[in-house]
């Protein structure tokens, strides 16, 4: 599957949103990214879960880890394709930890997974905190990076597609300018 066919997926499905859209940092942007839009289809997390086994195949992975909730059906998916575990980390205080008594042995291979990466923030939380637990993190998976390479791991990164979201600060935004309304991607049904 290539870039092209993974972004085409997003705009089939409704996962990638052309308008005026106030981001969770504040900022404004034409674009918004909503991958769950995707994953509703089981023909198409599969498909693209499946790419992300393909591309850590050799990466001999006993567990895939997923943030909640991003990474949660990301991580099912992909280690059902691996045939090995799946698990995911959920907020605790400012960072992201194993719950619900998931096991998680000292030297572990753990590929983590995510929907949609930006800065690498819950990723990067989740593998300091499966370090912390002993385990070797082989690499990162994610569907779309869209941060224009900002977020940078000490491990392999395989987004499916790169995609370079332009925003701005509410005072700056030339959308705001020419009077567009801001929409909620939650009101768009697709």
């Amino acid at each position: 599957m290539t870039e092209i066919e993974t972004l085409d997926l997003f705009r089939k499905t409704g996962g990638l949103l052309e308008g005026h859209f106030l981001y969770a940092s504040g900022r404004h942007g034409r674009q918004f990214l909503q991958a769950a839009r995707v994953l509703q289809y089981p023909e198409h997390t599969e498909t693209l879960c499946r790419e992300l086994a393909r591309a850590f195949a050799d990466a001999s992975a006993e567990l895939v880890c997923g943030p909640a909730t991003g990474g949660i059906l990301l991580a099912y998916e992909t280690a059902r394709h691996l045939n090995c575990r799946a698990v995911f980390t959920e907020k605790d205080g400012d960072g992201m930890a194993l719950k619900r008594g998931f096991e998680l042995r000292p030297g572990t291979r753990v590929l983590v997974v995510e929907d949609v990466i930006t800065t690498g923030g819950s990723v990067i939380k989740t593998i300091a905190h499966l370090r912390e637990r002993g385990a070797t993190v082989v690499g990162v998976g994610a569907l779309v990076e869209r941060g224009g390479g900002e977020a940078q791991f000490d491990c392999p990164f395989h987004p499916l597609a790169r995609i370079r979201m332009e925003s701005w600060p509410p005072e700056d935004c030339p959308l705001c300018r020419e009077g567009a309304a801001l929409i909620d991607p939650d009101d768009i049904i697709v």
